[in-house]
């Protein structure tokens, strides 16, 4: 059963799911325990979203541990993640699929466990990187099927309640990151990744006796070729970005980084409209608000990735502070995000996904208004960065289980794997060019004007997903307009 099987019910992510559309869909197993489902899929999101976002507060300990390292060479520590992730998305979306959710997802938790280890025990920056890559091939896997694993394990009832849990811990576990990070660089860097292995092993414990296995046999294996220029298209236009700001927009290098992805990208587009199991599923595209949610997701996903980074780059750099104390002040956002999410689900039951999305993106923009308008080289946590803080938590937590709960709604059952891959993969791809421009942004030297222009690269990508949102919901207002025809 493909989209075009599908049927018009599923090709409107705020349509509501009739009785027919619900009994098409898996039901789930007897024997199977939904809660520790969830909880036990949702922690593997969390240490995957965890990897990448509690190494932001490290980078500058990790960057004086190894002498001569500048920082656009340990901002690699970050990138080589943030690529590898993105890129393998998909076809690990695929191959579970085809051989198994749970067998993927377990596998990850050993790849992302042991590159953990590995990477606290690093000597080097190019070790700690490629640790890092390996790191993230876990990660995909975990994603990739973590949100088919809740899905099959939940009636269609509760499903969106269960996506907006899912939701939560991943915002969770990015906001969470740089406060909890703060607090281990106290000790070393190395605890930033050694944090990892308790919950790594706990999943691999519980996994193999709660997980039920699902699978839905794709023809033909992933584009691995696919895969490959995916991770060099988009690591040159992250390379581009971040050293355009010491070798020049115009320096010979960024210019053939920039020609190179352009060439990759365009070549992944073109194999992936012809490769049996595609490294992008162009045609869930096709569906038009799956294809919105995931330009959404990418726009925010670049904002947000731009406040992560730069909020702690500017309580270290401009405010002085020091990390266990950044990371405390850092901590309202991310309670913030965890008291949303689950509203932001049941919103989004109520109203449909593309009201939540319009709001949650206003919101956010006004949260870096806010910090745009007030802050400056002094100090003011209180009226300053809090307000900002919790009304871009409020954004985040409205934004995410509306955009990853139409996977659910828009796509058959047997593409679920393959949908929330791309959607993550969105995401991924719009961390990796946020964080970039913003270090872009900043220039070779930490400065305020830096950071306002990285809070104004926030309201524009915010305020262009709320506009996504907008389309979305006009698309529910007009059912005819949502059938891929």
């Amino acid at each position: 059963m493909d989209d075009s099987q599908a049927g018009p019910e599923l090709c409107c992510a705020d349509s509501k799911p009739t009785s027919t559309v619900q009994r098409a869909l898996p039901q789930p197993r007897a024997d199977q325990r939904p809660t520790t489902v969830l909880l036990l899929a949702s922690a593997g999101a969390f240490l995957a979203n965890l990897g990448l976002f509690i190494v932001n507060i490290a980078l500058p300990d990790i960057r004086q541990s190894f002498a001569g390292t500048d920082l656009a060479g340990v901002a690699w520590v970050l990138n080589a993640y943030t690529v590898v992730f993105a890129a393998l998305l998909t076809p690990a979306g695929r191959l579970a699929d085809r051989y198994g959710r749970r067998l993927v997802f377990l596998i990850g938790a050993v790849v992302f466990t042991v590159a953990s280890a590995a990477c606290a025990a690093a000597v080097s920056v190019p070790l700690l990187v490629a640790f890092r890559a390996v790191q993230a091939i876990g990660a995909a896997l975990m994603i990739a099927t973590s949100l088919a694993l809740i899905l099959a394990a939940f009636p269609p009832a509760k499903r969106t309640t269960a996506v907006g849990f899912w939701a939560a811990i991943n915002a969770l576990a990015a906001t969470t990151g740089p406060p909890m990070g703060g607090l281990l660089v106290e000790l070393s860097w190395r605890w930033v990744f050694l944090v990892n292995l308790p919950i790594g092993v706990l999943i691999l414990l519980i996994g193999p006796r709660v997980l039920a296995e699902r699978k839905a046999p794709t023809a033909g294996m992933p584009d691995a070729l696919g895969a490959v220029g995916l991770v060099l298209g988009v690591g040159a236009l992250t390379w581009a970005f971040v050293e355009a700001g010491a070798l020049g927009w115009t320096g010979g290098a960024v210019l053939a980084a920039f020609g190179v992805a352009a060439l990759s990208l365009a070549w992944v587009v073109w194999r992936s409209m012809r490769h049996q199991v595609p490294v992008l599923d162009l045609h869930a595209l096709r569906v038009p608000s799956f294809g919105l949610a995931c330009a959404a997701m990418l726009l925010f996903s670049a904002g947000f990735g731009a406040m992560v980074f730069g909020n702690v780059l500017f309580l270290t750099g401009i405010w002085h502070i020091s990390a266990a104390v950044a990371g405390l002040m850092l901590v309202p956002g991310a309670l913030a995000v965890v008291v949303t999410a689950p509203l932001g689900g049941r919103l989004t039951d109520r109203f449909g996904s593309g009201p939540v999305v319009a709001a949650g993106g206003i919101v956010f923009a006004v949260g870096a208004a806010w910090w745009i308008w007030l802050l400056d080289s002094t100090a003011d946590f209180t009226s300053g960065l809090l307000p900002g803080q919790v009304l871009a938590g409020i954004g985040i937590g409205l934004l995410m289980p509306s955009l990853n709960g139409v996977v659910g709604l828009t796509l058959p059952a047997p593409r679920w794997g393959a949908g929330s891959s791309m959607i993550n993969t969105s995401r991924q791809v719009g961390i990796a060019l946020g964080t970039a421009v913003t270090v872009a942004l900043y220039g070779s030297e930490l400065s305020l004007p830096g950071f306002q222009h990285s809070w104004l690269l926030i309201i524009a990508t915010t305020l262009a997903t709320a506009v996504a949102g907008f389309i979305i919901a006009a698309q529910r207002a007009n059912p005819s307009t949502s059938d891929p025809q």
